[in-house]
């Protein structure tokens, strides 16, 4: 799976777990519907802006504040190959992410187990 595919395949999840057809949600939304198919494809990447991923979060009825929303702009950041701007503000983050790094250079290739992730989030916590 492609990084934009990440994003994409969350967006229609989320929209069809709500059952409602890629056109009704354009239309309901004034979204075009090439565009947003080409984002659930993952051909097209997610935006940037976080204007506009607040709003097809709120078109896509995620709370904000909550675990999905959070989830949904995550992705978004991750498949743009960027850290989340929240997180970018908080200096004891960014002072770990050298030890992350490294880490997960040092597995580059490799899938980690669940202890080696769980062993990682504690390095992370105790940094």
């Amino acid at each position: 799976m492609s990084a934009f595919e990440m994003f994409g395949s969350y967006f229609k999840e989320v929209r069809m777990k709500n059952r409602i057809t890629l056109r009704e949600f354009c239309v309901a939304n004034k979204y075009d519907p090439g565009n947003i198919s080409k984002i659930e494809r993952g051909v097209a990447p997610p935006p940037k802006s976080v204007e506009v991923l607040s709003r097809f979060a709120e078109s896509l009825g995620i709370k904000k504040g909550s675990e999905e929303w959070s989830e949904f702009f995550d992705r978004a950041s991750a498949c743009s190959g960027m850290i989340p701007q929240d997180m970018m503000n908080d200096a004891a983050f960014v002072a770990k992410l050298p030890l992350v790094f490294r880490t997960l250079r040092g597995q580059a290739g490799k899938e980690m187990t669940d202890e080696q992730l769980r062993s990682l989030a504690e390095d992370i916590r105790r940094a």
